[in-house]
């Protein structure tokens, strides 16, 4: 308790009310119910609960859309904070709603509109496959990676973590169907089809006071993508959205979010033009009032020791953006 009331005494300095603000927006993926060894970075259930727990003793946590209109007008509180999530992942309406539920907490939800019920993005379905193979090797040769051991969960993960990266960047029909053809060289065993939202689930957060934004409908990076092309992707996952909630979808988050790589500036003015009016991006850093609101920084809190978890927030609000 004493080193939580230290915590924020630092972070009031570091980012007081008013004119001076600053605005941390948290960046999540998953919520799992249990330790996962090949989605290690991932929060488990426990450690989120503790996570909201100490960022709410801490931080004056808001949503979204109403912190970024009282940052504009001077009116934010100290230690700001936001809760956002991408992708579109079922845990999140199943695992995190209950314990932001039980917080008192609301939090953004960035939806790819296109997997939802029942559709899997490109990196879970290598995962997937790799965590299914009864194979002791992965001949890769094809794509000029190689040959991978998948003899224990260690080399299992290195096959993953050279595999994706080797893929993510390529147009997103030639990606997926990249995924598919990788999973079908490593088992025959079904994928899993539940890891994305259901359209019920997605209005279950949206019924529960949390806000819905747009992610694009297939998670492509914008940068790969023709004009008109990564129009369709930012104007269709708003309209969808909207169909489905009955509710404007005011906000947006860039797939894989790092300006001058996974997307640029025409599609900052496109998300813009779409009606759109605030983004988020996984540029390390907090807001100011002077800061691009349709490029807004946010942190990811990668720590698996909680000890950490407040301090890492406290550190980042030194920096304005990276």
């Amino acid at each position: 308790m004493i080193l939580l009331k230290l915590y924020r005494i630092v972070g009031s300095i570091l980012s007081p009310a008013g004119k001076n603000a600053k605005l941390s927006i948290l960046i999540y993926h998953r919520v799992l119910s249990e330790q996962d060894p090949l989605y290690s970075y991932e929060v488990t259930k426990e450690s989120f609960n503790v996570q909201m727990s100490q960022l709410k003793a801490v931080f004056n946590v808001l949503p979204l859309a109403e912190a970024i209109e009282r940052l504009k007008n001077g009116t934010l509180p100290a230690r700001a904070a936001c809760i956002t999530f991408d992708d579109g992942y079922a845990d999140n309406a199943t695992t995190a709603l209950p314990i932001l539920q039980r917080h008192g907490l609301k939090a953004t939800f960035f939806i790819a509109i296109g997997y939802l019920n029942g559709g899997r993005m490109f990196n879970d379905t290598v995962t997937e496959a790799i965590r299914c193979s009864s194979a002791s090797s992965l001949d890769l040769t094809f794509m000029g990676l190689g040959s991978f051991e998948l003899s224990s969960r260690e080399a299992r993960v290195r096959a993953i973590n050279t595999i994706l990266p080797a893929i993510k960047y390529l147009p997103v029909g030639e990606r997926e169907a990249l995924a598919e053809k990788i999973a079908g060289l490593a088992t025959s065993q079904a994928l899993p089809d539940n890891l994305m939202m259901t359209t019920a689930q997605l209005r279950s957060l949206h019924q529960a006071g949390m806000e819905i934004g747009g992610h694009t409908v297939r998670h492509p990076i914008l940068s790969g993508l023709d004009t008109e092309s990564a129009r369709q992707e930012i104007i269709g996952c708003k309209r969808i959205l909207e169909e489905q909630l009955g509710a404007p979808v005011s906000l947006f988050a860039y797939p894989n979010g790092k300006p001058g790589r996974d997307y640029l500036a025409e599609h900052v003015r496109i998300v813009g033009e779409s009606g759109f009016s605030a983004a988020v991006t996984t540029r390390a850093g907090c807001t100011v009032d002077s800061g691009d609101m349709m490029q807004l920084p946010r942190y990811t809190p990668w720590q698996s020791d909680i000890k950490y978890f407040i301090p890492g927030l406290l550190r980042n609000l030194r920096r304005t953006a990276e």
